[in-house]
């Protein structure tokens, strides 16, 4: 099976829809201003309970900072919505992320081990921070739910990257 390609630091995030919990669409690259995409397992991994409790502690810390976050998943509208009224998340929520979507976004795929875990293949973790100008400033993925980048330190970089109009790193090939 062949790996999607990465998303490089720099290019302009992908144009991709994702249904929203409450109606609409989450479309990242249409949005204006600083935007932090959080892709999660879904409702079957603890640490992303875990994980996505610290993004919604520093959810108005990175509204102060100009940055709207979002967090979606391969998980069906019921079970997103469910993890939502479990957790009290205040962030939107984007559903049934589909896995070409999750190649576009250059994101690690994985199959349940068991019915238990979940019935479809599911994103491993993935965090974009994207610029104004659509282009992605940070971009972090991980093949398993071990490692993801500290949160607050990502707060404390989107703000020096804007204090310092700090480039984007990692773009010489």
């Amino acid at each position: 099976m062949t790996q999607a390609s990465k998303l490089a630091a720099g290019t302009a995030f992908p144009d991709i829809r994702i249904p929203k919990l409450g109606g609409g669409d989450l479309s990242p690259a249409g949005m204006e201003g600083w935007r932090l995409l959080v892709v999660y397992r879904g409702r079957h991994c603890p640490l992303c309970k875990g994980y996505l409790k610290t993004l919604d502690e520093l959810m108005d810390d990175f509204a102060a900072a100009g940055v709207a976050v979002m967090a979606v998943s391969a998980d069906p509208a019921d079970r997103a919505e469910a993890d939502r009224a479990e957790h009290g998340w205040r962030f939107p929520i984007g559903h049934d992320l589909s896995e070409a979507q999750m190649h576009d976004l250059g994101l690690y795929v994985s199959d349940p081990r068991s019915p238990q875990e979940t019935d479809r293949p599911f994103a491993e973790p993935g965090v974009f921070l994207i610029n104004p100008e659509g282009r992605l400033q940070v971009v972090d993925i991980s093949n398993a739910p071990f490692a993801r980048p500290d949160l607050a330190g990502l707060l404390r970089g989107a703000k020096l990257i804007q204090e310092r109009q700090y480039p984007i790193r990692g773009t010489r090939s």
